[in-house]
């Protein structure tokens, strides 16, 4: 059941999307633009106050909950509304095909010694920074990708061109046996935040501004709890794809101590 702010982020969302002083959606409507503004004014009409930070909306619907019913019923069959970055402080509510990044679960896990200090774990302050910790310490985005990385940054805000301000989980560069050298931005979810087509197009436009003389291989990370209340690490390696963000790669890992990975599951790894 969702929360008194993330009910107040919904009426927000659905006041832009459907008051005429907005643009007003009518059938056939494939976006509309508003700006951090309208936030403001939508809140006057609506008389509540404005969360102190309006980006907060945005983001929740994003990576939190979904968009508010009234707005999704609007959605043709094979469609979804997305609110994507049209510029500083802009934005647009874009239909766009459904499109979902969602584990497979009967994919197989693979065993990975747990490098990971205790102290940090102990530490963390939420799954997001836990989960890119253990992505981290062990070493995970060169086991998936088959490449030697290094992490460049973490949370890196930046602004890019016709989108607007973005924060990218962490930027890894990384360099391959035959020299070629790669930008992997990186994306972390953990708890009920899901990873999110948006991001990883966001991703993907920034590194190509930014960096464009290396070849940009994005990945998502997304913790899976199990049922003894561990958790499993899913990795993907996205790319767009006719407007579409599609997996190119998927794998499991369970970060577990060394003595639980047997002889046979090693072999077993050997012989894929």
């Amino acid at each position: 059941m969702p929360g008194k702010k993330e009910n107040r982020y919904r009426r927000l969302l659905e006041h832009i999307f459907f008051d005429k002083d907005f643009g007003a959606y009518k059938e056939g409507t494939t976006r509309i633009e508003f700006e951090r503004e309208d936030l403001e004014r939508a809140a006057k009409a609506l008389k509540f106050k404005l969360p102190k930070n309006p980006g907060d909306v945005i983001y929740s619907q994003r990576y939190r909950t979904s968009l508010p019913k009234a707005i999704v019923d609007t959605q043709p069959i094979g469609m979804e509304w997305i609110i994507d970055g049209a510029g500083r402080a802009r934005y647009r509510f874009c239909l766009v095909p459904l499109n979902r990044i969602l584990p497979n679960m009967a994919l197989k896990a693979i065993k990975i010694p747990d490098a990971t200090p205790e102290i940090v774990g102990a530490y963390a302050l939420n799954d997001e920074q836990a989960l890119l910790a253990k992505v981290r310490y062990n070493r995970l985005i060169d086991v998936f990708l088959g490449v030697t990385a290094y992490s460049l940054q973490s949370h890196m805000r930046t602004t890019v061109k016709g989108i607007g301000q973005i924060e990218i989980d962490e930027v890894y560069v990384a360099i391959d046996r035959n020299g070629v050298q790669y930008v992997v931005p990186v994306q972390a979810k953990g708890g009920k935040d899901q990873l999110a087509v948006v991001q990883t197009k966001q991703d993907l436009a920034c590194c190509a501004e930014k960096l464009p003389t290396l070849l940009c291989r994005s990945v998502s990370a997304q913790f899976i709890d199990l049922e003894d209340n561990s958790k499993m690490i899913a990795m993907f390696e996205l790319m767009v794809e006719d407007e579409r963000v599609v997996i190119v790669e998927e794998k499991h890992y369970r970060l577990v101590p060394s003595a639980e990975i047997g002889s046979e599951e090693l072999r077993a790894y050997g012989n894929r």
